[in-house]
């Protein structure tokens, strides 16, 4: 058996008059991530790990924010043919792990429904998709609730 491992991070800046969407999830705050999309650090992450797994650049090579056509586009999308293009090398997910970096909100009544929205788009089971979150304990800009901030791992099986 074949297994290809993968990592990505995302940033974005948190700003008001924006929507704060996290892992397919709008989550209810003052502050939103600025971004060309909509700018769903957690998603971005993972479509980064499934595209690095297998050597396919990162999510600006596919989805460039100078192209018109992804401005405010749902990121739930972007990990669909990031699946698709996996799918298309003839891999399949195994599991992701991610950990998000933020202050606040908190997203632990989130999570759930997070697993749920990207187990569903990558078909697995929401055993297989870990969300985990911690703070900066006041550190840097995400301790500032200037941005936040998303790591992911993917682990991919030839099919």
């Amino acid at each position: 058996m074949s297994f290809r491992i993968g990592s990505g991070v995302d940033f974005h800046q948190l700003v008001e008059g924006r929507a704060l969407w996290i892992g397919g999830i709008c989550i209810p705050h003052h502050k939103g991530a600025l971004g060309h999309s909509d700018a769903d650090v957690l998603l971005h992450a993972i479509c980064d790990a499934l595209l690095g797994a297998l050597a396919l650049g990162d999510i600006g090579i596919h989805f460039p924010n100078t192209d018109p056509a992804y401005k405010n586009i749902d990121s739930k999308l972007l990990l669909a043919k990031c699946y698709e293009l996996i799918t298309q090398k003839g891999y399949r997910v195994v599991n992701i792990d991610s950990t998000l970096c933020l202050e606040a909100p908190k997203i632990k009544p989130y999570v759930d429904a997070m697993q749920e929205v990207i187990a569903g788009i990558l078909q697995l089971s929401i055993a297989d998709v870990s969300v985990k979150a911690t703070t900066t304990e006041k550190m840097g800009f995400a301790g500032r609730e200037e941005g936040l901030m998303a790591y992911a791992t993917a682990l991919l099986q030839k099919m």
